[in-house]
């Protein structure tokens, strides 16, 4: 027998859908009868935090009823080590493939060398069809063979190269389906499987899309405005890959407006910090920039005031509004505007001075979009350590910023309650109030102009390195 007349293993990863899903489509083409698998990874439950493991369990239970409604008996879903799994799986079925999506990520390649290996003495295949992204990491290199440093070449390079159309539909009801013999069950919050899954961002996409006020043809003007909500909002279906950026892409190809260009360049970003991660692997922990290891910083662990300081960034409790109401919308929501995700990484590394470690940590466990390239390297970026990042020396002034971004108050009202009945005029320096701080709202625990100070004096140290 050929390996196309076994049965196939579809292991699925961080594409939890069924349509534009080539590794699924290359299954089906190649096996007499396709497994759909997903292994929960102790590994990878370990850093998911309860947020992020949350919205997983949700977007299975919604896959699982996806595949039912195409005639087979759902997903199954296993734990253990994938390299134990998954060949225990095929010698089961008796299978001659695993078909994946490609994972670029340093830990999701080190686990499908693994389960290659352990594969290869089966004589089973380990196939990669397609990826999460719209160019592949890698993929990309300049003049001298060597990776992009820069995003703006690298924009241009992904331009030129463009990406390839979603994948072909395939008839999945006519697909003969099997089960795994010891499959779990796990139990997701209502709630959030009413909002997980393919045909969830599906519709989320369309209605932003056709938006008259607020969509996709006034993201290049209000992207930047926390207050008017105009975002996509599609960062965790692009994270679990409820939708593929083809799928976006092709949606905003036949717009031609400066909207969806500026949100085409948004996901060019995308590709970029997965593409300097796969070069970087190291960038996990490390700055890109290797001279910001003399960076002083103010380490909780060794520090009182610095382990106080951390705390009441984390719970929105440092008297700067615009900080505040982003740190709360992370806890409330798992998610948090992009312009405010900026200015709170500013206020907690050029501010409070603490390691951007800390943060991009406490970002990973509690985003549902948390992803470890764009996490690291956008924190990274702020930080003025990593490629392509902002100077040091810009260091954001948090009621600058929320003056420009969120004039009327109205983000911060709708997440810093404390705030609501404060006038306009002082909703963004309630200290400045005849009456003073509203009961229960901090005062400011730093001075934004010493610390600017401080930081930039830090910075020559590094200046010098």
């Amino acid at each position: 027998m050929t390996a196309d007349q076994l049965p196939a293993i579809w292991w699925v990863r961080r594409d939890l859908r069924l349509r534009d899903n080539p590794a699924l489509a290359a299954a089906v083409h190649d096996g007499s009868a396709v497994l759909p698998v997903f292994i929960l990874d102790p590994a990878l439950l370990a850093k998911a935090g309860p947020v992020r493991t949350a919205w997983l369990h949700a977007a299975l239970q919604v896959l699982d009823a996806d595949l039912r409604e195409r005639g087979g008996p759902g997903l199954s879903i296993l734990r253990g080590k994938p390299e134990t799994v998954i060949p225990r799986l095929a010698r089961e079925i008796g299978a001659g493939e695993v078909q994946v999506s490609a994972d670029f990520a340093p830990y999701g390649r080190r686990r499908d060398e693994r389960v290659r290996d352990a594969l290869a003495g089966r004589d089973v295949r380990f196939v990669t069809t397609g990826s999460p992204y719209g160019v592949a990491p890698g993929t990309l290199t300049n003049a001298s063979g060597g990776p992009y440093q820069v995003f703006t070449p690298f924009f241009r390079a992904w331009t030129d190269r463009g990406v390839h159309s979603p994948a072909p539909s395939i008839r999945l009801a006519d697909v003969d389906w099997l089960a795994a013999e010891r499959r779990i069950s796990i139990e997701a919050d209502p709630e959030l499987v009413a909002i997980a899954g393919e045909e969830a961002a599906t519709r989320c996409w369309h209605r932003w899309l056709e938006r008259k006020q607020g969509g996709v043809t006034d993201y290049a003007d209000l992207h930047d405005d926390p207050g008017a909500d105009a975002t996509s909002h599609l960062s965790v279906a692009l994270r679990w890959g409820h939708l593929h950026p083809r799928t976006l892409l092709a949606d905003l190809a036949a717009r031609r407006s400066k909207g969806s260009a500026a949100l085409t360049r948004q996901l060019a970003w995308r590709d970029f910090f997965a593409d300097v991660l796969f070069h970087r692997p190291d960038a996990v922990t490390r700055p890109i920039r290797p001279e910001f290891n003399s960076m002083p910083t103010d380490e909780p662990d060794r520090s009182k005031r610095a382990a106080g300081r951390l705390e009441a960034w984390q719970q929105g409790r440092t008297g700067y509004p615009l900080v505040d109401a982003g740190m709360r919308q992370l806890l409330v929501e798992g998610w948090m505007h992009n312009r405010v995700r900026m200015v709170v990484a500013s206020f907690l590394v050029k501010d409070l001075h603490v390691g951007w470690w800390h943060g991009a940590e406490w970002f990973m466990a509690r985003l549902r979009d948390g992803d470890i390239a764009q996490n690291q390297l956008n924190w990274q970026w702020v930080a003025g350590c990593g490629t392509d990042a902002a100077p040091y020396f810009r260091v954001f002034n948090p009621t600058s910023q929320a003056k420009k971004f969120d004039p009327g108050g109205t983000y911060i009202r709708r997440y810093v309650s404390e705030l609501a009945d404060v006038p306009d005029e002082h909703v963004h320096e309630p200290w400045l109030s005849p009456v003073g701080v509203p009961d229960g709202y901090p005062e400011p625990i730093v001075d934004h102009a010493e610390e600017r100070k401080e930081a930039l004096d830090r910075y020559e140290l590094v200046k010098r390195a």
